[in-house]
């Protein structure tokens, strides 16, 4: 069973940072790769970024390049989203998800899924 929890978000002015964590339980962490979506009221779920099985290869929707930064801990199990420089537009529920080998921008590609954490950015 792959459990995965979501933690970090809540409401920041625009301008704002946030960090986004994500914990999963699964021993077959280091065979996949990590990836946060964002899903905002009334819009489909949207990529975010993705990270490689080793950290070192990252992915990035062009919305939240060079503001977003996503980062694995393998010895942690752990996945995180730095989020700078946030804008009213990044309002939305934030999802990690994982199950993939390979690197996506396809949600339906990934087998698992966090519960979601809301993120509101105020103008």
């Amino acid at each position: 069973q792959v459990q995965m929890v979501e933690s970090g978000g809540g409401l920041v002015q625009a301008g704002g940072s946030l960090r986004l964590s994500c914990a999963i339980s699964a021993r077959t962490f280091t065979h996949w790769v990590m990836a946060w979506f964002r899903q905002a009221p009334g819009k489909e779920r949207e990529f975010v970024a993705a990270v490689g099985r080793n950290g070192n290869n990252t992915y990035y929707a062009d919305s939240v390049k060079g503001r977003f930064s996503i980062a694995r801990d393998n010895t942690k199990k752990s996945v995180y989203l730095q989020m700078n420089n946030l804008k009213p537009e990044d309002t939305a529920v934030y999802y990690c998800a994982t199950g993939t080998p390979t690197p996506t921008s396809v949600a339906r590609q990934y087998a698992y899924w966090g519960q979601g954490t809301q993120v509101t950015v105020s103008s």
